[in-house]
């Protein structure tokens, strides 16, 4: 393993997780945010049980893309297979967030996909694809948050009853992607909230 990348990997993702955590899209110790380490096959992940603003080089893990532990001891979390997922099926993704930010999540709660309202948003995203819940009204299946990123133009998805999802080139373009989708997710609830009372 090269240590100043995996180093300069982890620095990346502490920065990039505060930023996260500043802008309100990820409280407590949920969510989870990872990071390819360079053109390698090892990417950087937050643990279990640790907060975006908890983030260290000491708690964070270096995992292979077959899940393999190669650096750390702290509990993977259960967000992990469609973590890595996404990166054997979109080799230019090098950084995903993926966040319990309130306004897209409440349209994922609601089941519908969160509507573009504004030029940027459309622009950027073309569509917000909601993954839906997995069998029994459980937990989405990895499997199927890949599906829904294997198609290279999908950036961004929201997870039904359980938060959002984006991609980047980067992880700090991921991050940016998150905080759009939030903005757009209030945007669209304060149209549709205002145009009932119209």
């Amino acid at each position: 393993m090269n240590e100043k990348a995996i180093r300069e990997t982890m620095e990346e993702l502490i920065r990039v997780a505060k930023r996260a955590f500043d802008r309100g899209l990820q409280t407590g110790t949920g969510g989870n945010i990872s990071a390819r380490v360079g053109s390698s096959d090892a990417v950087v992940i937050k643990p279990s049980g640790v907060g975006f603003i908890g983030c260290s080089p000491e708690n964070l893990l270096v995992v292979s893309l077959d899940g393999k532990i190669l650096k750390g001891s702290t509990k993977p979390s259960k967000d992990m297979p469609f973590h890595l997922g996404i990166y054997r099926v979109r080799p230019e993704v090098n950084g995903i967030v993926h966040v319990h930010s309130p306004w897209a999540t409440a349209w994922a709660v609601l089941g519908e996909e969160i509507p573009l309202c504004t030029d940027q948003a459309r622009t950027k995203f073309g569509r917000i694809p909601l993954v839906p819940s997995g069998p029994d009204g459980g937990k989405e299946t990895p499997e199927s948050v890949i599906e829904a990123f294997r198609n290279p133009q999908v950036l961004v998805a929201t997870l039904q009853n359980h938060g959002a999802v984006a991609v980047g080139k980067s992880l700090l373009a991921a991050e940016e992607l998150a905080e759009l989708i939030e903005e757009t997710a209030q945007i669209a609830m304060l149209v549709r909230l205002a145009s009932r009372k119209a």
